[in-house]
């Protein structure tokens, strides 16, 4: 039964004030979660572990795709259900006509990456019990990925202007943070243990752009705001670097001979979305008339280590049967390893729904299916190609007596994963999250392998 609209009385001062948190969507929004919380944290809330546990719940939100905003719309009504006292932020906080509309008992609804204007309706809602105490926060702030992994984020905003999308009007232009900035937070999250970071922004390579590439100092030397000089200074920290949406502009050339020294991961998350040049000339994607296929060939002779992950849309507006082909046909010359793939599905406000006619949905799903297999057949065979190979991994869990790691290759949550079977011995595992190991492959399927642990 839905819990009353009526307000709850404030909680004590003796007692400790606690937030629930749900976040939701991509690691943007989780990173923006992470700094609501830490904020919070050092003014002496705790974080409940539950809906009946927590004085008020905070839900971030996602409104890139219709699915995400109908996501969203229903953790707002399961959180209303289960403790009625909600805040509502996020990409989605900025249409709070929707969200209103169907849950009007909300509290307070704010924009994406509003931090203020969130802790301040904690605030309102649920007064904090004593002054700050910053002692009372980690150096590297509240996290809510595992200890070993976090996400780096580097900019906010996107200034390009993509048919499809609606970051820009969600979350307003690209605005960097300046790279002294962003290398010392690095440089706390390595000290405090993490061994991998995960660069994140909606434009990675554009970093530094609105700046002018300003120049600050790091450890006595001068860095510039920009995508290179960032891939050189978090090259030094000694953990992994992995960067994500770098999109193909010609200067990110310059960031392979750092993976081919693995100053950085060889890996790169490119979002290429389609591989007919009309169809990204429609989604009006930056770089969209690059030889991209050109690119990769250059970047692989550098780094045959390479690891590529994209992800694509079929069914946009007007796509043809010869342009899916194109599509197809780029992705077999292009042999990416990690591939994902969306359907082409309306978002309110979005130039896209009025380009050309919409493509039906059984063709969409059809398309899509050939799309997966063939991924998948490309997955597989580049897998297959590391069978007896050695590869340094990272443990992110032991479960059953498997130790689930993954390798270079994968990002956590959306890559594969290398599964070590019998590293449980006598009852006590020989492995521990946030380990790395050393391991020879023995077996692969679609987009995981298998490995034994080396001496």
């Amino acid at each position: 039964m839905p819990a009353s609209p009526r307000r709850k009385s404030s909680p004590a001062r003796t007692r400790v004030p606690k937030v629930g948190f749900v976040s939701l969507g991509c690691p943007k929004a989780l990173v923006d979660s992470e700094r609501i919380l830490t904020q919070l944290r050092a003014e002496g809330y705790e974080v409940a572990p539950s809906y009946e546990a927590a004085d008020v719940v905070v839900v971030n939100t996602c409104g890139f795709i219709d699915a995400a905003v109908d996501e969203s719309l229903d953790a707002i009504g399961e959180a209303l259900e289960h403790n009625g006292r909600v805040i509502v932020t996020g990409c989605l906080g900025a249409r709070p006509e929707r969200i209103l509309a169907r849950h009007p008992r909300v509290l307070k609804v704010t924009g994406p990456h509003a931090y203020e204007d969130v802790v301040g309706a904690v605030h309102e809602h649920l007064p904090p019990r004593h002054e700050p105490f910053l002692d009372l926060v980690p150096p590297q702030g509240v996290r809510l990925t595992p200890r070993h992994y976090a996400y780096l984020k580097i900019a906010e905003g996107c200034n390009n202007k993509c048919s499809f999308c609606i970051i820009p009007a969600l979350r307003g232009r690209l605005a960097s943070r300046r790279i002294d900035e962003v290398l010392r937070e690095a440089e706390r999250l390595a000290a405090a243990g993490v061994r991998e970071l995960l660069v994140i922004s909606q434009d990675t390579s554009a970093y530094g752009s609105d700046l002018r590439y300003a120049a600050a100092e790091w450890r006595g030397r001068p860095f510039a705001t920009r995508f290179i000089d960032l891939a050189r200074g978090l090259g030094e920290l000694g953990v992994w670097v992995r960067l994500h949406y770098v999109y193909p502009y010609p200067h990110v050339d310059e960031v392979i001979p750092l993976m081919a020294e693995r100053r950085v991961l060889p890996y790169l998350d490119v979002p290429f979305q389609h591989g007919s040049r009309t169809v990204l000339k429609r989604m009006r994607r930056p770089a969209h008339a690059e030889n991209t296929l050109a690119r990769i060939r250059a970047w692989r002779a550098q780094c045959p280590e390479l690891t590529l992950r994209s992800t694509f849309i079929v069914g946009f507006p007007g796509e043809t049967e010869q342009e899916f082909a194109e599509l197809l046909a780029w992705l077999a010359e292009a042999q990416l390893d990690r591939v994902g793939c969306f359907k082409y599905s309306p978002v309110e406000g979005a130039a896209a729904n009025t380009l050309a006619a919409h493509v039906p949905a059984e063709v969409q799903e059809e398309r899509y299916a050939r799309f997966m297999q063939q991924a998948a057949a490309i997955s597989r065979q580049r897998l297959a190609a590391r069978i007896g190979r050695r590869l340094r991994v990272l443990v992110d869990s032991i479960e059953d007596g498997v130790a689930v790691a993954r390798s270079e290759g994968d990002a956590p949550q959306i890559d594969g994963v290398v599964r070590i079977p019998g590293v449980t011995a006598g009852g006590r595992a020989r492995l521990r999250a946030g380990e790395f190991a050393d391991v020879e492959i023995v077996a692969a399927d679609d987009y995981d392998l298998t490995g034994r642990l080396t001496e």
